[in-house]
């Protein structure tokens, strides 16, 4: 799998952190029936953006992508996401940047301006296919790059030109310069996947112009067959119902939300929705993603106390197979976490009917961990107790044995200053995140 990767100009924001769960669980889903994936995701840390933010703060572009590429890690650690196999920065792959190019040039793909080496999408008969675009009725997305001497108005550029002393530039055929977007990742696919690979995932943002034109220079330069079989595309975040995006002031980053919702929180929030559809973002949602968040999070504590003997006639096989069922439908995680709120609302009927065994609760506890393999949110984040709060634990149980309820209620005061929550249930105390 190859995942296009954000370009390291900014902070991650909401829009980067669902097409990264996304593809994270459909990596993780892939590795739970057994296939190994070798799972690639780039850094782009070189273009216009880079360039004019390390301008404006006055740092090197090289600076730049070193100061925001830790926060992208940060975050996308914090949401629960696998770290690649090869996470490669588009700046390393100069030579193979330059070496499909080449082989682009001498195929006759490309042809010269007095700012660069362009490809000639004429000379490229599947090109609108991959988008469904109609070549005569074609419209243009965000990164189409604009002269007015190129031979088609959607022509793409393979290599830049130096314009300014000061912007990074590498030595090439074509003169000093650098490269293109789109040349990048056929590069770094090609480097870490061959000339023939599975899947190519990204945003749906991408899908027109970037993965059409990386398959007009991957397929041109290797041939028919290559490059990516499947493409895979995750939907945009919208906010009352348009698209995020910095111009409408209606951007948010990452770090920016964590300050309010546990990651998980929005985790889940993203899983609530299959990856292919808009998700129309409100406090409202994270609100419901944390209530059905706390609900399993609660149905965990109350398993990993469950004392009670005997046996039920509880069929495990059966969630497990309509959870794969739904997986397997194109990686519908929102029909996965149906069955996880089932499995949860029998079990809970199944409490209060007295008829939860020990045995049971082990067995459910085992189901939801393989399944948690796949939707990363079913146990909360590991708390580290310390040895003060792991007494101060013990000594309110003591204190309640004794009925001693003010020292109790003194106690669990102080935990909760601490950020932990206690909960008493017939078969003990369990606890949370406050």
């Amino acid at each position: 799998m190859y995942v296009c990767g954000p370009t390291v100009y900014d902070k991650a924001h909401l829009g980067h952190g669902r097409s990264a769960v996304s593809f994270d669980v459909i990596r993780r889903y892939f590795e739970y029936k057994g296939n190994e994936v070798t799972y690639v995701s780039n850094y782009t840390d070189i273009d216009d953006k880079m360039i004019n933010r390390a301008r404006e703060e006055g740092i090197t572009v090289p600076e730049l992508a070193a100061k925001i590429i830790p926060i992208y890690e940060k975050d996308y650690e914090a949401l629960g996401i696998k770290k690649p196999t090869i996470q490669p920065k588009a700046t390393d792959h100069i030579k193979e940047i330059i070496e499909i190019i080449e082989k682009l040039e001498k195929d006759g793909y490309t042809y010269a301006l007095e700012d660069g080496l362009y490809y000639d999408i004429s000379k490229f008969k599947h090109y609108g296919e991959l988008s469904g675009q109609n070549m005569d009725e074609l419209q243009a997305g965000a990164r189409v790059d604009v002269n007015d001497n190129k031979k088609g108005p959607y022509d793409f550029v393979l290599w830049k030109l130096q314009k300014e002393a000061d912007e990074p530039a590498w030595k090439s055929p074509w003169g000093m310069g650098r490269p293109g977007w789109h040349i990048e990742c056929s590069a770094m696919t090609w480097k870490h996947l061959g000339e023939k690979f599975d899947i190519h995932g990204g945003g749906l943002d991408l899908k027109f112009p970037h993965h059409e034109c990386e398959v007009a220079q991957s397929v041109g330069a290797f041939g028919k067959g290559a490059f990516a079989q499947y493409f895979m595309h995750n939907g945009f975040i919208q906010v009352n119902n348009e698209k995020m995006s910095k111009s409408l002031g209606n951007f948010f980053t990452l770090e920016d939300i964590f300050k309010e919702y546990d990651p998980q929180v929005v985790r889940f929030m993203f899983l609530q929705t299959h990856y292919r559809n808009p998700i129309n973002f409100s406090d409202g949602l994270l609100e419901q993603a944390k209530a059905g968040l706390d609900r399993v999070h609660g149905f965990v504590r109350m398993l990993e106390v469950a004392t009670g003997a005997g046996d039920s006639s509880l069929d495990l096989d059966k969630y497990k197979k309509n959870f794969d069922g739904f997986m397997d439908n194109d990686f519908d995680t929102s029909g996965a976490l149906g069955v996880v709120f089932d499995l949860v609302k029998d079990v809970n009927t199944l409490k209060v009917e007295g008829k939860l065994s020990k045995k049971d609760a082990k067995g459910v506890l085992e189901l939801l961990k393989s399944f948690d393999e796949v939707l990363g949110i079913i146990y909360p984040g590991e708390i580290l107790l310390d040895g003060k709060v792991e007494h101060l634990i013990a000594a309110r149980e003591e204190a309640r044995k004794n009925k001693d309820y003010k020292k109790s209620d003194e106690i669990r005061a102080e935990l909760l200053g601490m950020g932990i929550v206690l909960e008493d249930t017939p078969n003990g105390t369990i606890w949370k995140k406050a």
